[in-house]
């Protein structure tokens, strides 16, 4: 597990809190005063940077935690300020407030489309008016549309679920295991799916036989593991994709009576954590896809509008992309993460 992931942030105020990049001279000779994207963010107060947020409606646990996040760690900056919208899942709402941000001449835009492909627009109008965007999780169509791209590894949050779950059923001859995923219309879906489905090719006594898509919703986990149940007398695992449909998932496999197997969730809410520590039900492990990539963003836009680089990199710029590790909490690691665990 890297360091960085256990940290929480890959290139967060941690990370980003070492000494400048200075020019070297030799003893002799007088230093030249370094550009102002020569020196690394800090904590110390800089120029001010306003910030604006937009992002889907939080009703879901992990979208709350980002908008939690954002907040949280621009407080922690007294040059920051934070021009949050209240969040739409419409898309022409959702670009009105994109386009409010945009007249109120923000100096960053961090933005969380409900719809990536749909909201690209939006974010090419933003950086053909001088305001960088961030696009934060769900990414644009159009690379020209953000200056930065901060997000999760839903193929890697795949891989490290099937491998983990090959792990546990290495020596079983004809394993089986089922897939409750996202909403097949998000791109995301499709990558957790083949990250899985790659990752078991590494197994070849094990099978999937069985796959239903819910909605990240607790009612359409409970209903479409219910149907999984019904079909599937006898399975060794599950893979949920999502922790908060989870909590509707186990709810079925309750009231079903099912025990027998192994269930891995997604995302890294508390709610699962406390079950493996419990470790009590099925569930036995998460794979994390961590809001906290908010507060990367927040770092990463106040260090964009300063005009200054992140510390440990070369460059004088920020990256151009950041992705975040999923790592597996079981058992052995919950308490590390549990802090990082969103309700």
């Amino acid at each position: 597990m890297p360091e960085t992931s256990r940290r929480g942030l890959l290139f967060g105020t941690a990370a980003i809190s070492a000494g400048a990049l200075l020019t070297a001279c030799t003893s002799n000779e007088k230093k030249d005063e370094p550009a102002a994207n020569e020196q690394p963010v800090d904590d110390k107060p800089g120029k001010a940077v306003t910030i604006g947020f937009a992002g889907p409606q939080a009703d879901h646990g992990w979208l709350a935690a980002i908008n939690a996040n954002a907040r949280a760690q621009a407080k922690k900056y007294s040059d920051v300020t934070l021009d949050i919208t209240e969040g739409s899942n419409d898309t022409a709402a959702q670009i009105g407030q994109i386009d409010s941000l945009i007249n109120k001449k923000v100096d960053v835009l961090v933005i969380l489309p409900a719809d990536g492909k749909a909201l690209t627009q939006a974010g090419l109008k933003a950086m053909r008016a001088g305001i960088p965007v961030i696009n934060l999780d769900r990414i644009f169509a159009d690379p020209q549309a953000f200056r930065c791209y901060v997000g999760g590894d839903n193929y890697g949050m795949g891989v490290n679920a099937g491998k983990y779950i090959g792990e546990k059923l290495k020596d079983k001859p004809n394993a089986t295991v089922i897939e409750l995923s996202g909403p097949d219309s998000l791109e995301l879906t499709k990558q957790r799916t083949q990250g899985f489905d790659d990752a078991l090719k590494n197994y070849p006594n094990i099978k999937k036989v069985a796959r239903q898509a819910a909605d990240f919703t607790v009612e359409s986990g409970q209903a479409k593991m219910a149907q999984l149940l019904q079909a599937q007398s006898k399975f060794d695992a599950l893979w949920n994709h999502d922790d908060d449909q989870g909590v509707g998932a186990l709810r079925a496999i309750d009231q079903a009576g099912r025990d027998g197997f192994l269930m891995v969730g997604g995302a890294g809410a508390k709610s699962a954590m406390d079950a493996i520590k419990a470790d009590n039900s099925v569930l036995k492990a998460t794979v994390l896809y961590p809001p906290i990539m908010a507060s990367t963003a927040i770092d990463l836009a106040r260090a964009l509008g300063q005009s200054k680089g992140v510390s440990g990199m070369a460059g004088l710029e920020i990256p151009a992309q950041v992705t975040l590790f999923s790592a597996v909490v079981d058992k052995d690691n919950v308490d590390e993460y549990l802090p990082q665990g969103f309700s």
